[in-house]
């Protein structure tokens, strides 16, 4: 069993890793240059993943853990139904801003990486319609079929996520969450 202090030390390593990888990428790092970014030895990386692949989808799985319960602590601050699925998806649209690009392509690119994605915008597809049928159950919104608004805003989330809306739209996964809220809530409302 770690002690606390393994602990901390493990989760400030995963976060300075994140704070790398989010402003520069990863694709382009080797162990070496992970650990010399970090200050730390590549044994020490080697306590945290037994490749540099299982580094990054592991910052990757972090990454998304810390986003998600950022979003839900903002959601927790919304009790209004008819506020909820746009609180939520700004939320997720601001937890991903903090990404540069070079990060989104490298995540894109590098399949254990992309998988972890992709199960993250499918949880949270399946938050948004939890928080659509909520508001129809509470009055907020007009009798809709929460499935199909579901479904429909997985096939956006996902459109998002492999980089789809930005090079159609231009706009960052950031902007587009945005953007997608604003359309979703206004269509939504009685």
């Amino acid at each position: 069993m770690e002690s606390g202090f393994g602990t901390r030390r493990r989760t400030r390593l995963f976060d300075d890793l994140l704070a790398l990888f989010l402003a520069e990428g990863f694709s382009q790092f080797t162990l070496d240059d992970i650990a010399a970014a970090l200050h730390c030895s590549k044994s020490t990386l080697y306590t945290l993943a037994a490749s540099k692949d299982d580094l990054v989808r592991r910052v990757t799985v972090h990454f998304f853990k810390r986003a998600t319960a950022a979003v839900e602590t903002t959601l927790s601050r919304n009790d209004d139904p008819r506020e909820r699925v746009a609180a939520y998806l700004t939320a997720v649209g601001a937890e991903l801003a903090v990404a540069s690009e070079v990060f989104m392509a490298d995540l894109n690119a590098f399949p254990p990486a992309r998988e972890v994605y992709e199960a993250n915008t499918a949880a949270a597809a399946t938050r948004v319609r939890q928080l659509i049928e909520e508001g129809v159950d509470a009055g907020a919104f007009r009798a809709v079929n929460a499935s199909f608004a579901g479904d429909l805003i997985a096939t956006m989330m996902v459109r998002i996520q492999q980089r789809d809306v930005g090079k159609a739209t231009g706009l960052s996964d950031a902007e587009a969450y945005t953007e997608l809220a604003t359309l979703l809530t206004n269509g939504l409302r009685t």
